[in-house]
């Protein structure tokens, strides 16, 4: 298989062969659209998948010198953690997402119009179903390592769990296997922000030549705080303000608010409101070690996890990533876990703060 493939589609559900989904619902079409970097050996044994969060894309790493700078590029690439001279790595969109493969902007064929909020809704094992036809469709038997952050963290656990013996070694970073009350919590306000946006119309704002921008950008304000720690705020911005000679205001004046305006408004250039409903949505529904089939599947499971969490984040803290770590062992899982020092907050998984980096490239060399 060549190397440097840039994004690609596939269709891996037909009406003859429906995508069945684990709340009972189907999809009898499903497109995925995916990225490649390197080459798939003779062996078929070097393939790394990698999942991405709420909000990335396939774009995980640019694939020549001119081309756009990936979200993951300080993991993926030449020489990096996950290094794309050694390694077939693959990333695709999500199912449910906006950039590509099947969501709810994608045209129900039953109707001829775009499903809106007649999406149904996902479970993680959803994705992680997609995922394995679209290596079917590639042509890869197993994976050497399933690495992921954030939303991505949990997709390989589920991964691990439905098929326990398809990789060799699982990276989690600044993950979870449940969300807390205070997570679920953030998400519903975000949520509203969206469905209480007066051009949302239900969902159907396409019909109206409109979108609800404004609760969406609201959403990714107040997520973006939740992704940072306080001291790379008070880093960034302090107390600053706007040196307008004016005493008060109601209007933005402090530069942390500012930079939130900013993040708001260049989310809307690349995401969708009703994507961030369905994948903030099932989020909160996660939660695979209470099923009644956990034992047994952590059991089966032979695969070398390895779990990072990061001491300022707030958003999966510590204790949240611990917890994952140590129910996977308690059946006989062969897990690594550590809590790194990090100044950034959940987005510590995007950086490089002192040993995270080095930690995720050792365990998976040939002798990690």
């Amino acid at each position: 298989m060549s190397d440097h493939t840039h994004a690609q589609r596939v269709v891996i559900a037909t009406v003859d062969d429906p995508l069945v989904l684990r709340g009972g619902g189907r999809l009898d079409h499903v497109e995925v659209v995916y990225e490649t970097w390197g080459s798939l050996n003779a062996a078929r044994d070097n393939a790394v998948f990698v999942a991405h969060a709420l909000t990335g894309d396939a774009h995980a790493a640019a694939h020549t010198e001119d081309d756009r700078r990936g979200w993951w590029h300080r993991m993926v690439g030449p020489g990096k953690p996950v290094d794309t001279d050694r390694f077939f790595v693959i990333c695709p969109n999500l199912l449910g997402g906006c950039r590509g493969t099947t969501g709810p902007l994608s045209i129900d064929p039953a109707t001829g119009s775009p499903y809106g909020m007649d999406f149904p809704l996902l479970h993680m094992a959803d994705l992680v179903e997609a995922h394995r036809r679209l290596l079917r469709h590639l042509g890869v038997p197993r994976l050497y390592a399933g690495v992921g952050g954030s939303l991505g963290g949990m997709q390989i656990l589920q991964w691990m769990l439905d098929a326990p013996d398809i990789m060799d070694k699982a990276v989690l970073v600044a993950a979870s296997a449940r969300l807390s009350a205070e997570n679920i919590a953030f998400s519903s306000v975000g949520r509203q922000a969206i469905l209480r946006d007066p051009d949302f119309h239900d969902g159907r704002y396409f019909e109206h030549d409109t979108r609800p921008a404004h609760g969406l950008a609201v959403a990714r304000m107040m997520a973006h705080i939740t992704y940072v720690s306080p001291d790379s705020l008070a880093t960034k911005f302090g107390h600053e303000r706007d040196t307008t000679g004016v005493e008060m205001r109601m209007e933005p004046d402090y530069a942390v608010e500012h930079y939130l305006d900013h993040q708001g408004s260049t989310f809307l250039d690349r995401f969708d409101a009703l994507t961030y409903l369905y994948l903030s949505r099932l989020l909160d529904y996660f939660d695979p070690f209470s099923e009644p089939s956990a034992d047994a599947a952590i059991r089966a499971i032979r695969t070398r996890v390895q779990v990072t969490s990061f001491d300022s984040d707030w958003r999966f803290d510590a204790t949240q990533g611990r917890r994952l770590a140590e129910r996977l062992r308690e059946d006989g899982v062969e897990v690594d876990f550590t809590v790194v020092a990090s100044p950034y907050g959940h987005d510590s998984f995007l950086l490089d703060p002192p040993g995270y980096l080095d930690r995720v490239r050792a365990f998976l060399s040939p002798a990690g």
